[in-house]
């Protein structure tokens, strides 16, 4: 069958009804496949997809494997042991990447991109019901079990005739890579996050109780607790008394978003723990983490869920999604090392290479972009080393990240605490150092103007309404591109062999047994490296890698504070109730309390071993 340039012997579309509990791998009930060329269709019960050792059709780069939302079908396949088919087409990514920015009737949904292209589909009332019915879970009985079967079957016939309106809008080789990363999002959500479920129980257990003692024990560095309830009045105070510029919203009034006290910490670190204590309070809702049986957080992804493409996966179900001190919970199994891999800079490195900037490229292969842009600028002399000149550079830190959002000088100035006079200046020295940059972002604003969309190297496309963002259409091309490359590196390491258990915004968590974890940190960087080259026209970005090893647990410097904190009340908690609790602590933790990692340290604490 022709598909846009390719010629595939076969076209199968296919769909699945599975099952799963809450961190668990799918557990397949149904599949209904048909070929769209002869017309053939299969209809397999649970039973019978579990007799099989490979799928009912063919997986071969010849064959093209159609579905919706494809990481839900290839994770059946993965469950059942089955290939992967080598080429995927998922109408899913295909529907969002040709409304992404614009409004639909009805979402996302199947239904939704039926009723967007006027093509017949079951009612939403019947399909809640049928979804419901599957994953109620067995034994059904024959008239369920019929029905169950003629659902999937509806959808498989829906989705061929899916596939045939949507045909001439595809670019049939991106969106077959595009396919290709919802298998790479499968491999992941199989493999999971390995969690230290003892640290999770108890968690889960006495938060309640810890809460309030966190307010007292964290609020003692800044007094804007009253009665559990933080007032801005008395923030405005301790920021004041520090002399720290704070964003203001139109009313005057203190910006306390989360998003705005994320970029605050990172100009002042010392508001890190505030900011993880009130995200703690108001989100933190730790039974809905997805812990399976096996200990290993599983959920979806949401690839391609973000308007730049990246994923977006549920803040409460997601190990990386709350609070940044809740990733200690992070911790390889025995025998087994996890390794945290991220792209250095990527952002820039991105904007450099795209721009063809050749200052830009020779401030990222310097190693330090920032002091070199400094160095660049001649704000700092040409010896000048982060230990000598470390304020200067986190100015021009500050001014070549904030570009990349589109930062305009009033925000600026606020993010680096000076006056408007000093962010005019810095961005100046940036438009004087970084010519080409600022011609090629011109460019692509004006673009985006003329053309109403702006597109990735892989043509990945975000579409513009009538309220057009100048920041977020300047920061496109680097965060769009980024999880290209993501997306990329994922494919080629999973490809090769990696287990990687997630994927972080610019990173990668991968899993290996101790003894090769440094072959697969040296393969999983390649990838990496390979991806970035790809995406860039050959320029390649480094990484860095951060090994786990057990019994470690992964530790986030950010966090690093309230991890100890909660596991001090808790130790207090214990004390008070005879020694119950089973506290798995941390080195950080013992350190900060004086004990060792002799059994009798805890015992004299009343607190059990993990």
């Amino acid at each position: 069958m022709q598909v846009g340039s390719r010629t595939f012997r076969q076209v199968w579309a296919a769909d699945f009804e599975f099952t799963a509990a809450s961190g668990e791998r799918p557990r397949p009930i149904c599949l209904v496949a048909h070929e769209l060329g002869s017309g053939r269709t299969i209809r397999l019960w649970e039973a019978e997809l579990r007799e099989r050792a490979t799928a009912p059709y063919p997986t071969d780069p010849d064959v093209l494997f159609v579905a919706y939302y494809a990481s839900a079908e290839l994770a059946c396949h993965l469950a059942l042991g089955w290939p992967v088919p080598a080429r995927v087409l998922d109408l899913f990514t295909e529907f969002r990447n040709l409304t992404n920015g614009r409004r639909t009737v009805l979402g996302n949904s199947l239904l939704g991109a039926l009723t967007h292209f006027g093509l017949d589909a079951m009612e939403a009332s019947e399909k809640a019901e049928m979804r419901s019915l599957a994953l109620r879970g067995g034994p059904w009985t024959d008239t369920e079990r019929a029905a169950l079967l003629e659902y999937c079957a509806a959808d498989v016939m829906a989705l061929g005739r899916l596939f045939h309106a949507m045909l001439p809008t595809l670019d049939v080789e991106r969106a077959v890579l595009r396919g290709r990363y919802m298998a790479a999002a499968a491999r992941m959500e199989h493999t999971g996050v390995p969690i230290d479920t003892t640290a999770l129980s108890i968690l889960r257990t006495n938060w309640e109780q810890v809460k309030t003692q966190l307010i007292t024990r964290i609020d003692a560095d800044y007094g804007v607790y009253e009665d559990g309830t933080f007032k801005a009045r008395s923030f405005a105070a301790w920021l004041a008394a520090r002399n720290i510029a704070w964003p203001r919203l139109p009313s005057g009034a203190l910006a306390l978003d989360d998003d705005t006290f994320r970029q605050m910490a990172r100009r002042h670190p010392e508001l890190q723990a505030l900011r993880e204590l009130r995200v703690s309070l108001a989100q933190l809702r730790l039974q809905e983490l997805a812990v399976g049986a096996d200990g290993r957080n599983r959920c979806l992804l949401s690839a391609f869920g973000a308007r730049t493409g990246r994923n977006a996966p549920s803040n409460s179900r997601f190990i990386f999604g709350p609070a940044v001190w809740l990733r200690g919970l992070i911790r390889p199994k025995p025998a087994t090392a996890l390794a945290y891999i991220d792209w250095a800079q990527q952002e820039f490195g991105i904007a450099a290479a795209l721009s063809k900037d050749r200052a830009m490229l020779d401030a990222y292969t310097s190693g330090d972009p920032y002091l070199t842009f400094a160095k660049q600028a001649g704000a700092v002399p040409a010896d000048a080393t982060k230990g000598t000149h470390g304020p200067a550079r986190e100015l021009f830190k500050m001014c070549a990240l904030g570009v990349q959002y589109g930062m305009g000088a009033d925000a600026l100035a606020l993010r680096i605490g000076r006056d408007l006079a000093e962010a005019h200046h810095l961005l100046q020295l940036h438009r004087q150092t970084y010519p080409a940059f600022w011609r090629w972002s011109d460019a692509a604003l004006d673009y985006a103007h003329l053309n109403s969309r702006l597109t990735t190297v892989f043509g990945w496309t975000i579409h513009l309404g009538r309220e057009i963002n100048p920041r977020s259409l300047r920061n496109f091309p680097m965060q769009a591109n980024g999880a290209e490359m993501l997306r990329l590196a994922c494919c080629l390491a999973t490809e090769r062999g990696i287990a990687v258990c997630a994927p972080v915004h610019d990173a990668i968590l991968i899993e290996a047994p101790l003894d090769v974890i440094d072959d697969a940190v040296t393969t999983a960087q390649q990838a990496m490296s390979d991806a970035s080259a790809v995406v860039l026209g050959a320029f390649r970005l480094r990484s860095e890698a951060k090994v786990i090893a057990y019994p470690d647990r992964y530790v986030d410097a950010r966090g690093e504070r309230m991890w100890q904190a909660v596991w001090q009340e808790l130790a207090a908690l214990d004390g008070q109730q005879h020694g119950h609790l089973r506290a798995p602590f941390c080195a950080p933790v013992q350190q900060e309390m004086g004990i060792g990692d002799h059994p009798s340290d805890l015992i004299s604490l009343g607190l059990g071993l993990s």
